[in-house]
């Protein structure tokens, strides 16, 4: 098998599970069909996958990432995001039918005692990079690895506790390594649905809630990235001692990537993913982390 066909079985285990845990997925691919605008979901261009992680050790960035360079992945930009206490890369894909890959990571050591504590009562259970553990080479243990808990399940209590201070930490305790969310390339959809404003449009009509902190489109000061996404999918979640919560799971996201000023020249059906507008956009990542915060959540 070569290394293309490692990462698809790799991308494919991630998606599969992924799609199970966000209904909103299945549902507007269907409505993209029934409305003409694909004929099957392996017609949608997969912007970028997204990770959250701890920034613990032997785990964070710098163990996560090891999987995706080995696939042949390209470390890129780093963003900050302050009032958040994140870090973040992202990852150009070794060929064009692959995403991107956007890893994000908490700066623990400022957060509270309390949260800091919280956190390293689970995250000491891991006392060694679990990566470096991998057989990289087999993309079916790689894949199940995505998916595997890496400490034991949280209290209700210690869940809660992060959530008061961290959202994005209370997300990472209870979710681990589950895929965040899958990002849909409207740009490369048919006349009528390419451009944001109009998928979202399609989206609403639908019955699809979107995230509106920062405005339901999030724009680039170039104006050449808009970005938007739906309302995490609410979980009924299993803590431990058998409690029960509903909290915020996985999201979907949408990108109109606008072509570069240089190629506008170019006719639509020849452009190509260098022609676009590349990378991220920190001030637009921040408010689609937004996704799974209880405010969006709880929104009328």
């Amino acid at each position: 098998m070569n290394q293309f066909n490692e990462l698809a079985v790799v991308m494919d285990a991630l998606m599969s599970r992924y799609a199970e845990r966000v209904p909103d997925v299945k549902k507007i691919l269907n409505d993209l069909i029934n409305e003409g605008v694909i004929r099957q979901a392996s017609d949608i261009s997969n912007d970028h996958i997204a990770f959250r992680t701890m920034g613990v050790p032997y785990l964070g960035i710098a163990s996560l990432e090891k999987i995706f360079l080995h696939f042949g992945y390209t470390k890129r930009d780093h963003y900050v995001f302050e009032s958040k206490k994140l870090d973040a890369y992202w990852y150009a894909p070794p060929d064009e039918k692959f995403p991107r890959i956007f890893i994000s990571e908490l700066r623990v050591d400022e957060l509270s005692d309390r949260a800091r504590a919280i956190i390293h009562s689970y995250t000491e259970e891991v006392m060694a990079d679990p990566v470096d553990q991998l057989n990289l080479n087999d993309p079916v243990s790689v894949g199940h690895f995505l998916h595997q808990p890496l400490w034991r399940v949280p209290t209700k209590a210690d869940y809660l506790a992060l959530l008061e201070e961290s959202e994005y930490a209370a997300w990472v305790i209870y979710n681990r390594y589950y895929l965040n969310h899958y990002t849909i390339s409207v740009h490369y959809l048919k006349e009528g649905y390419h451009q944001l404003e109009q998928f979202n449009a399609f989206l609403e009509r639908n019955g699809i809630k979107l995230n509106d902190a920062g405005g339901k489109i999030k724009t680039s000061p170039d104006g050449l990235l808009l970005q938007s996404s739906t309302v995490a999918q609410v979980l009924e979640a299993s803590f431990a001692n058998d409690e029960k919560l509903s909290i915020a799971g996985s999201y979907v996201e949408f990108a109109e990537r606008r072509v570069l000023p240089a190629f506008t020249h170019i006719p639509k059906n020849q452009l190509r993913r260098d022609h676009l507008r590349e990378g991220f956009e920190a001030n637009n990542a921040d408010k689609i982390f937004e996704s799974t915060f209880t405010s969006q959540i709880n929104r009328n």
